[in-house]
């Protein structure tokens, strides 16, 4: 097995896990895109994922006109169709929400966080082909949660015992993908996607990331990555609307992901 094959089966794996996930309180629907949308994402994970990598990015959970559409982290459509060119058959979640439909790559409304996450990177490094050579770009959770009037819920904000049940799945999933790819820097993009970083490079987490990672008959990771945080491009975060991509851009070359002036 490659590691390409083992990041699809560890995706496939914490789909059936989150199959039928009920966080409870008020959360009325679920969509799971690895579930309806996995074609598109296994074909991004064929084109892009394969190391070495020196950076992984990581987000929280799918937003409504992002990864629910497209199955692809931060997925904004337009991004998705014509820079990264994935455009593969997909499904619809069984209990949609109307105000929420699931149009994939029809749909019209582009997703704020995303044009601003994949706009940074096609500005810097032009092509997808330059991008992939040293980043990949993963989520930590694959569900998204919406309330009765169709309001987004995050993951945080979930029931206790939800939390923990859907935690302890999300890190294990995420800790093997980075204990297979080994990258130098894992990039939480707001605090929440940081916290969780911080959590399953945890020494226990990790240990078990890389057991199983010898189990699939890979060599793991030798060291866990260094965590860095960026500011979260959400329209929702004050700061991220006055000059994202160059408050972005500064962090990362603070933290040494990329240099001055470096486009690789």
């Amino acid at each position: 097995m490659d590691i390409v094959s083992y990041l699809i089966d560890v995706n496939r794996t914490l789909c059936q896990e989150l199959s039928g996930f009920d966080p409870g309180g008020v959360v009325t629907h679920v969509y799971n895109p690895l579930h309806y949308a996995f074609a598109p994402w296994q074909q991004y994970l064929e084109h892009y994922a394969r190391p070495p990598k020196r950076a992984v990015f990581s987000g929280m959970n799918p937003g409504p006109w992002g990864m629910v559409q497209t199955g692809i982290p931060f997925g904004e459509v337009e991004t998705v169709r014509d820079w990264l060119s994935i455009i593969a058959n997909k499904g619809r979640p069984q209990h949609e929400h109307s105000k929420r439909p699931v149009e994939g790559f029809a749909c019209e409304r582009s997703e704020v966080s995303g044009r601003r996450l994949w706009g940074l990177f096609r500005q810097r490094f032009a092509t997808p082909q330059h991008f992939f050579t040293d980043h990949l770009v993963l989520n930590y959770c694959p569900l998204a949660f919406m309330a009765e009037s169709g309001r987004n819920v995050t993951p945080d904000k979930l029931p206790a015992d939800a939390r923990r049940r859907l935690f302890a799945a999300c890190n294990s999933a995420l800790g093997r993908q980075l204990a297979a790819i080994g990258p130098e820097f894992a990039v939480g993009i707001g605090t929440f996607a940081e916290t969780r970083l911080r959590e399953l490079t945890t020494a226990d987490v990790w240990e078990a990331a890389c057991a199983a990672v010898v189990a699939a008959g890979l060599k793991p990771a030798p060291r866990a990555p260094r965590i860095v945080k960026l500011l979260h491009p959400s329209p929702a975060n004050p700061a991220a609307n006055r000059g994202w991509a160059a408050a972005a851009t500064a962090q990362l070359q603070a933290a040494g992901v990329w240099a001055q002036g470096d486009d690789r």
